[in-house]
């Protein structure tokens, strides 16, 4: 490796951030002259004379506030966004490039369809990198008998899936996506080999697939186990030693491992970061690789170069002593062009992670992310440390402390085929479900087990401790996951992930507390966005019932369109609107991508933003324990064909709709009692703003509207909901009176 050629570039996007900065100073100062005129309220002659009611005045200027210092901490995300450039072609000769463990993680059979897990397995171990260099572990901690007879049928189908990848080149390595691809691979297509060698790779392909079907449709656990009681499984998957199996130089396969640790009702298991905290032990005795790559069952290798563009950072002697990730972008291969539910996460990986790299490098982002195996065990492992000592952190595994020493020589502890059982009643002894008891996992090495969303506070954590990561996104996705297709996982998803973050938040790990002083504080703005942004229900619920509240009783909360502060509110509406269009167009996105984003932040912030920060508060205080349920990663077709229409599938919890049905009747009401208003009083000057409020709220959630009084299809709002939501606005209404104003 020359010094004059560099393993990658970093590129500042100047023009973006002229941009972002010079908005950001701009509507800093509307939002200072908007403090400004709230503020001088207080201080005027008619409190408490007759004048406008002090409490709904208070409540929005809060809102106001809170929405423009969550809108401050995101704008850090935009101060100096970087893209990167890497040269894999100038990585040393693949002997000398470090050995890689591939971690992949399910947890339900039934809402993660196993061959969707195989086909992640399979572009895994068919990714290009040396194959003796590459191990593939998969996590079932639903401990299903049928995800592991059909890891051992993928195992066979490898034999002749990863030859014929590697022969022709093939790029879409997951056999289920290239299968049905309607366009050609690339790859060497020109000869007749090829198609012979394609259609005997598709026959067995089909052979893989049914028997997939049988062991579904015939294996059952006779064994009593449960997905959350069962003993710890590990088997390396190999050939039968009997076998004589024929294969070329080049078909050695990675080295396969099923793992499902030990779960018992009595023992807390940590969700995912117990899972990986457990891959991580179970890989240091087997093949105990530098680096890791961690993977959900959904994300399956798109570009299989993924690796070798990971190592650029990585070998990169300017950074690599202090690095300890490289995370790429989630894509999703199931978003239509629609997109209604905001699932292909534009605003995350095209503009935040960019900014974030800018300044240091992104959070861990739940899966994507090459890691630095030492980077997780703390300042503990030392050449002069007492094994004593090392085992009071780690556990009383004489062979996982000698792996501690040996994790920057790999090829110091290696896994032979003809081993015996030994190493693996070892590594079973290290997935047991009380292995990590009085030890520092979860707490000091390994993943963090505080919160449900291990990948950001561990990622923070890392950051604290001197640690660095980098984000390299390309037009060639790296790895293609299955995105939310339906309005309930999405609420469910966001209710975790709210509540998750602000758990984080209000916690000793909050980021404007915890870590060094010298952190770069535009950093802390990031994390901290990331750890309140949930709190955007807060604003949300009083701008959607407030100024309607108050418009249907006549009472103005805003200047006169007359008046010259009227400007500062027109000001920071289009400032806001042209900015967020101005991102969407220039990420790929249309004016229809803007009012699916407006939508879903609505609709999200109103529910599970909500029902997530009331978990996490309930979970500071002691009165409910955390909780994981993975989305559905399965195909519905009734569900899809809504989706792939654009339609909005309202088949969800009665507590998510209920806030929707009961916030647009309440914006519907105040609407038409405001424009009765204007027709009879001529008021109109004085309430534009708040009858605009309330129409801008029913234009954007038209498909709520939709669902509750035109559509009669399943997906749409039940009847009894509606009517329930009705109902409680009206006694709502009944019961504040005039006196909730005064």
């Amino acid at each position: 490796m020359e010094d004059s050629q560099p393993l990658h570039l970093c590129h500042v996007h100047k023009p973006s951030l002229i941009i972002h900065r010079s908005h950001t100073i701009l509507h800093s100062i509307a939002i200072a002259f908007l403090i400004h005129y709230r503020a001088s309220f207080f201080f005027h002659n008619e409190i408490g004379t007759g004048g406008v009611p002090t409490l709904p005045w208070l409540l929005v200027f809060v809102s106001e506030l809170l929405l423009s210092l969550i809108w401050l901490l995101d704008q850090a995300f935009r101060w100096r966004p970087i893209s990167r450039t890497v040269f894999p072609e100038r990585l040393p000769e693949d002997d000398k490039l470090p050995s890689i463990d591939v971690f992949i993680f399910t947890a339900d059979p039934d809402r993660e369809p196993t061959l969707m897990v195989m086909s992640t397995v399979l572009s895994a171990m068919a990714l290009d990198y040396p194959p003796n260099k590459l191990h593939v572990y998969l996590s079932d901690d639903g401990g299903s008998p049928v995800t592991l007879n059909v890891m051992r049928e993928a195992w066979r189908f490898a034999k002749y899936w990863i030859p014929f990848c590697r022969k022709f080149r093939i790029q879409k390595r997951c056999p289920e996506a290239y299968f049905s691809a309607s366009a050609d691979d690339d790859g060497d297509f020109s000869s007749s080999e090829f198609f012979e060698e394609k259609e005997k790779i598709k026959e067995k392909y089909q052979e893989f697939k049914e028997h997939v079907k049988r062991f579904k449709g015939t294996l059952a656990d006779t064994g009593g186990s449960t997905s959350r009681d069962h003993p710890s499984v590990i088997e390396v998957i190999q050939e039968n030693l009997n076998e004589e199996v024929k294969l070329e130089g080049r078909a050695i396969l990675p080295l396969l491992v099923y793992v499902s640790r030990e779960k018992r009702p009595s023992h807390p298991h940590h969700f995912k970061a117990g899972a990986i905290n457990v891959l991580l032990r179970v890989s240091g005795v087997i093949s105990n690789s530098p680096y890791i790559l961690s993977l959900d069952c959904d994300m399956y290798c798109n570009d299989p170069t993924s690796a070798r563009q990971a190592m650029c950072f990585h070998l990169d002697p300017n950074i690599s002593s202090s690095l300890a990730f490289v995370q790429f972008p989630q894509r999703f291969h199931n978003i239509s062009r629609h997109d209604i539910y905001d699932s292909n996460l534009r605003s995350i990986f095209s503009i935040q992670w960019h900014g974030f790299d800018g300044l240091g490098g992104p959070v861990l982002s739940g899966t994507g992310f090459y890691l630095k195996r030492k980077s997780l065990y703390g300042n503990f492992v030392q050449e002069e440390a007492d094994p004593m000592e090392l085992k009071k952190v780690f556990g009383p595994s004489n062979e996982f402390i000698k792996s501690l020493h040996q994790y920057n020589k790999p090829t110091a502890i290696t896994y032979s085929r003809d081993s015996s059982n030994t190493l693996l009643e070892h590594a079973k002894f290290l997935a047991s479900s009380t292995y990590g008891n009085q030890t520092k996992w979860g707490q000091e090495v390994g993943f963090l087990h505080y919160s449900v969303v291990e990948d950001y506070l561990t990622g923070f954590t890392l950051r604290c401790k001197g640690w660095t990561s980098v984000y390299h996104s390309s037009s060639i996705p790296q790895f293609l996951g299955s995105g939310v297709t339906n309005l309930n996982d999405l609420l469910t998803q966001g209710t975790r992930w709210s509540s998750g973050l602000l758990e984080v938040g209000i916690s000793k790990f909050c980021p404007f507390i915890y870590g060094p002083s010298k952190m770069n504080f535009l950093l802390r703005m990031c994390y901290g966005n990331l750890a309140f942004f949930p709190l955007y229900f807060l604003p949300l619920w009083c701008l959607a019932t407030v100024p309607q509240l108050c418009l249907i009783k006549g009472i103005s909360l805003y200047p006169e369109v007359t008046s010259s502060s009227f400007i500062i509110f027109l000001v920071i509406f289009t400032s806001s609107i042209a900015k967020h269009l101005y991102e969407v167009f220039t990420t790929g996105g249309s004016f229809h991508s803007w009012i699916y984003e407006q939508r879903i932040w609505m609709i999200k912030s109103i529910s599970s933003h909500f029902y997530g920060c009331l978990d996490a508060f309930m979970k500071r205080i002691g009165t409910r324990e955390a909780s994981f349920l993975p989305t559905n990663k399965g195909e519905d077709d009734e569900r899809s064909k809504l989706y792939e229409k654009g339609i909005y599938d309202f088949r969800t919890s009665t507590m998510f709709l209920v806030p929707m049905a009961a916030l647009i009747i309440l914006n519907f009401m105040s609407f038409f009692g405001g424009i009765l208003g204007v027709i009879f009083v001529g008021n109109l000057d004085k309430m534009f703003v708040q009858v605009f409020i309330s129409l801008y709220i029913l234009v954007i959630n038209y498909p709520i509207i939709e669902g509750m009084v035109i559509r009669e299809d399943k997906g749409s709002i039940p009847l009894s909901i509606t009517l329930w939501s009705a109902t409680f606005v009206l006694f709502f209404l009944s019961i504040i009176g005039i006196p909730f104003f005064f």
